[in-house]
């Protein structure tokens, strides 16, 4: 339905976190901090990986892509989210909104199809170690890399698409510290069936397809990490995969709350809380895990630090 000028707001105000303005302040810190770290740190792995000859390989190539998605996912939502905490630009327009959350939820969806294939590539790498190099060759690992950043993008769309054309009439205030979908929905006077329809079922087709490769895959690798008969050996083994399972624990654990519900609308205070460890806290975590439980990565950045 075509809306009429008062429909299509100019602009939203996105209410951030109640609270003083001490809390204010101190949340600001917290993610700027965070932010910084998450920056840093995904660019350090970044500069490492391509810059280190045996890194080279497809398993590093997969966390470069997830270290590049990390740094634009958390950038496409918390330096707004510091400009409202400070509360010196609360407004957004309704093309930036829509922008904002298009890119957000993109990655998002990226990042599980990005974990699916870095899970195959561990499992080919574990499992069938003669044919490792064979399988898994350089073409493989661009097409899977470029076709989770494909299907992410591909996926929001339709989401996108049905939400510029609700209609809004007020209030505007978006009681989030970044666009959302389920708080902003709710402020449309329009039916949003549809909308909270197609992100449920895209939400769950999406996480149930990358949870069952990344599933069956570590069924296969334990499987075969157990049939090894020294114990070194299978630490070893498991050390190649530990740092990958860890940030697919952190990260399942923290989105599906956020997207596998029959309404999105359910629960918005939650859904901000949640978010913060979704967009803030997690993709910090990352690099922390790949340098301290990664034997290759840890001793490659040390010897780049001595100057070796």
């Amino acid at each position: 339905m075509h809306q009429g000028n008062e429909s299509l707001p100019q602009e939203f105000l996105l209410l951030g976190f109640p609270g003083s303005q001490a809390l204010q302040l101190s949340l600001f810190a917290l993610f700027l901090l965070m932010y910084l770290l998450t920056v840093g740190g995904n660019v350090a792995i970044l500069l490492l990986v391509s810059s280190t000859p045996h890194l080279r390989t497809p398993m590093y190539f997969f966390l470069s892509n997830l270290s590049f998605l990390e740094i634009w996912y958390t950038t496409a939502a918390v330096p707004k989210a510091l400009a409202v905490l400070l509360g010196t630009n609360r407004a957004i327009s309704f093309v930036g909104c829509l922008l904002q959350m298009y890119v957000a939820f993109s990655l998002g969806l990226t990042e599980y199809f990005l974990l699916a294939a870095m899970a195959y590539d561990r499992y080919l790498a574990i499992c069938y170690p003669l044919h490792y190099r064979a399988i898994m060759s350089s073409l493989l690992s661009v097409q899977l890399a470029l076709g989770s950043w494909v299907c992410g993008f591909l996926a929001i769309a339709v989401p996108t698409a049905l939400i510029s054309r609700l209609s809004f009439c007020g209030p505007h205030a978006i009681n989030h510290f970044f666009c959302d979908i389920a708080p902003w929905i709710v402020l449309a006077c329009s039916s949003i069936r549809a909308v909270e329809l197609v992100a449920f079922v895209i939400a769950f087709v999406v996480i149930l397809s990358s949870c069952l490769i990344t599933l069956v895959s570590y069924v296969y690798i334990i499987g075969t990490i157990l049939r090894i008969p020294s114990a070194s050996g299978r630490s070893n083994a498991f050390s190649t995969c530990s740092s990958h399972l860890t940030v697919v624990l952190i990260w399942y654990g923290s989105t599906i709350f956020l997207h596998v519900r029959t309404s999105i609308t359910d629960a918005l205070d939650l859904t901000k809380a949640v978010h913060i460890l979704n967009t803030v806290v997690t993709p910090v975590l990352n690099p922390f895990i790949y340098t301290l439980r990664n034997k290759e990565v840890r001793e490659s950045l040390l010897r780049k630090w001595r100057g070796k």
